[in-house]
């Protein structure tokens, strides 16, 4: 059993314009408490929970750990096949199934290389977990086409509530597929649980139009999450020079990428004039609901709030940033921002996930391996 390493962390809140940039707010919600529960010994990516509380967590070196219900103890690691672990890729995202006590079937997404071209791409794969150890694995999606660069996997999985798979696919670099309804480069997807197009996905003009995609013009979304009212898809993305946005992910919307966005090309000195398309998305494609400039923040895992120690972040969306090294909370009011705040950033730590557990608590996931739970003081 891990000792547990508790550390009261004072939130860092400045002013947030509701402008949505890059400004901060204050609260008044009381001091959480960080308590780091594991040191996990390679980096994670994703996370999630088994029925009996049991936390599996998703390491880019191909390794699935199943942690204890508490989180102190790793009960069993499992080695993860066919895994190609490059400068961004490697094992990412881990899901359970939404009838896992009766089909035990966990879902990951992973960096895939094609052995005769050595080109890379994201796969999706099941398999049956079942007394600590998988069986009966198969890869039931594959992006197309693969691609040269070892960047932008997107890569985040959630189930909706009609338990099809919701699965974010980033632009790997190259922006010529985004717009291309024929390619699933730059798009989010809507499968089944065995890797075929879920029914009522939404149609497209394109006679070529693949029958998976849900929305497109993304850049590399590697958060989503699903909202505890509406029950709609949102996702977090990163922008190029700042740019970053927070979407809701619509059926058959476009948002734009690469020829909106309020980030600045990388040839281009950062500021209000580098825009990439003038910035403005509207009329000709979705509008992100918040966006950060000018300095990404690199967002990451995202997560509702539904518990019960905070009743001030009810329904509030957390965003776990990488290059920010902090969590930004987000409130909402239907659709609109209402509030920003920058927190736990002295954890000094870059946060790869943010995930609400069956006990309400909020989890959190550093690269540097560390699980950690926030509770209330």
């Amino acid at each position: 059993m891990k000792k547990i390493i508790e550390t009261s962390v004072l939130l860092i809140l400045f002013v947030l314009s509701t402008s949505c940039n890059d400004g901060y707010s204050s609260s008044t919600n009381p001091e959480p408490k960080l308590v780091t529960l594991n040191q996990l010994p390679h980096q994670p990516w994703g996370m999630d929970f088994l029925p009996d509380g049991r936390i599996v967590v998703s390491q880019r070196n191909g390794s699935l750990s199943i942690l204890s219900a508490d989180g102190t103890s790793i009960i069993t690691t499992l080695s993860i096949p066919n895994i190609h672990y490059n400068s961004q890729g490697g094992l990412l995202d881990v899901v359970v199934d939404p009838d896992f006590d009766t089909t035990p079937w966990v879902y990951w997404s992973y960096t895939e290389l094609d052995q005769a071209t050595f080109l890379t791409g994201t796969a999706v794969a099941k398999g049956q977990l079942i007394n600590n150890s998988l069986s009966n694995i198969s890869v039931i999606y594959r992006q197309l086409p693969k691609l040269t660069s070892e960047a932008h996997y997107g890569s985040r999985l959630v189930f909706a509530d009609d338990k099809t798979l919701f699965v974010t696919l980033g632009d790997r670099r190259n922006r010529d597929y985004v717009q291309d309804l024929s390619s699933s480069v730059g798009k989010i997807i809507r499968i089944n649980r065995d890797g075929s197009a879920a029914g009522a996905n939404p149609t497209y003009s394109a006679s070529n139009a693949l029958a998976e995609i849900w929305s497109y013009g993304h850049r590399n979304p590697q958060g989503a999450a699903i909202h505890p009212t509406t029950r709609e898809l949102w996702v977090s993305e990163h922008g190029p020079q700042g740019g970053d946005e927070l979407n809701r992910s619509l059926a058959g919307s476009n948002y734009g990428w690469p020829v909106r966005s309020y980030g600045c090309e990388y040839s281009s000195p950062v500021g209000d004039n580098c825009r990439i398309g003038g910035g403005t998305h509207a009329p000709d494609y979705t509008e992100p609901v918040s966006f950060w400039v000018p300095v990404s923040i690199a967002p990451a895992g995202i997560a509702f709030y539904t518990g019960d120690d905070f009743p001030e972040w009810q329904g509030d969306l957390f965003i776990a940033a990488l290059a920010d090294k902090a969590v930004w909370r987000v409130s909402l009011k239907g659709n609109t921002v209402s509030h920003r705040e920058r927190l736990f950033a002295e954890l000094t730590e870059r946060i790869r996930d943010v995930n609400l557990g069956p006990d309400g608590k909020l989890y959190l996931l550093t690269d540097s391996g560390k699980l950690i739970q926030v509770r209330h003081n």
